[in-house]
């Protein structure tokens, strides 16, 4: 069995944009902890996030004959710098003949209706809840991290160990983005797309969250719930780094700060992680990539595309921007 456990929690942000619809960002004043460390880490972050094809860059181009794919990095939670990227993207939006989305409106929708028909994807139908099985120290910090982000204690003991520590990913600051609808770069191009009447399409069925998570036995959601818990006193800069990391287009840099953070929190043993996080490369973002590739390649068919995705998903040999290379893409970086 996968033990994801680090790796999960590092791409909470994103899952749970998936999960939740989260809306606007609060204004999260944390401290960027890529910049705080000392030079020579912040060389050997770079370094790593250097050793893979494609480290830089959310904005490309790739042609093949007559085919034009643009691939678009995301982030899929709010922040105002977005409204600087849309700037760049609708052009290209409007010039598209499909839009691909991880997720679109449909299946958003029949996400909630599959939790809607059974509970239990997300929630604990029968044994014992959370207060019940949990030490009574961590139980007591969960509810207090909980109440942090204006969810009540008795709605989280209910739910799967998994799905809080994607909630934990969201720093109190940014608590409302547990309500209300969604308006991540994701969002903003789908909603751009309805407008100029482009078909927007899915990248992967709705079901993809579920299916990471079933993968994951009790034992290692508790285990990652521990690790959420350890880490919430540095959610906010945390969110910060990721962000700034973001806009400043050293996607790879964000994986390499998270598997950095994991081992230097302690809880874990450095040569576990290296392979916790190779496994959940593979199972988050490369298998997924690999799937995605005949999806863009069939709608480049009908002419131009835009393909909109987490900004992770474009480096590494198994990266998007990789996977096409190979297929015979002429890649370029646009500006963004």
């Amino acid at each position: 069995m996968l033990r994801r456990l680090a790796c999960l929690r590092s791409a909470a942000l994103g899952l749970a944009a998936l999960a939740f619809t989260p809306p606007a960002l609060a204004a999260c004043n944390g401290t960027n902890l890529i910049a705080a460390l000392p030079p020579a880490d912040r060389a050997a972050l770079a370094a790593a996030a250097n050793a893979v094809p494609f480290p830089q860059g959310n904005l490309w181009q790739a042609t093949r004959g007559d085919q034009v794919v643009w691939l678009l990095g995301t982030m899929h939670l709010d922040d105002p710098r977005h409204d600087g990227v849309m700037e760049v993207a609708t052009p290209l939006i409007d010039q598209a003949t499909t839009v691909l989305v991880e997720a679109g409106p449909e299946e958003e929708a029949a996400l909630q209706a599959a939790i809607g028909r059974d509970p239990g994807l997300m929630f604990i139908t029968e044994g014992p809840t959370l207060p019940e099985s949990l030490p009574p120290e961590t139980w007591n910090r969960l509810a207090e991290a909980l109440r942090a982000r204006n969810m009540p204690p008795f709605l989280g003991a209910k739910m799967r160990p998994a799905y809080l520590s994607m909630i934990l990913g969201i720093p109190p600051c940014a608590a409302e983005m547990l309500e209300g609808p969604a308006n991540g770069l994701d969002q903003r191009v789908i909603t751009r797309a309805t407008e100029a009447g482009v078909p927007v399409r899915a990248l992967e069925p709705y079901d993809t969250l579920f299916r990471i998570f079933d993968g994951l036995t009790e034992a290692e959601q508790i285990e990652m719930l521990d690790l959420a818990l350890a880490l919430d006193d540095r959610s906010g800069d945390v969110f910060a780094t990721l962000a700034d990391a973001y806009f400043t287009q050293d996607s790879r840099m964000m994986w390499e700060f998270s598997r950095w953070q994991t081992i230097d929190s302690g809880l874990m043993d450095p040569a576990r992680v290296e392979t916790d996080f190779a496994e959940m490369e593979e199972a988050l973002m490369s298998a997924r990539n690999r799937a995605w590739i005949p999806v863009i390649e069939a709608a480049a068919d009908e002419g131009p595309v835009l393909a909109a995705f987490g900004a992770l998903h474009l480096s590494g040999r198994e990266g998007v921007l990789a996977l096409m290379e190979r297929e015979g893409f002429t890649l370029e970086r646009l500006p963004f």
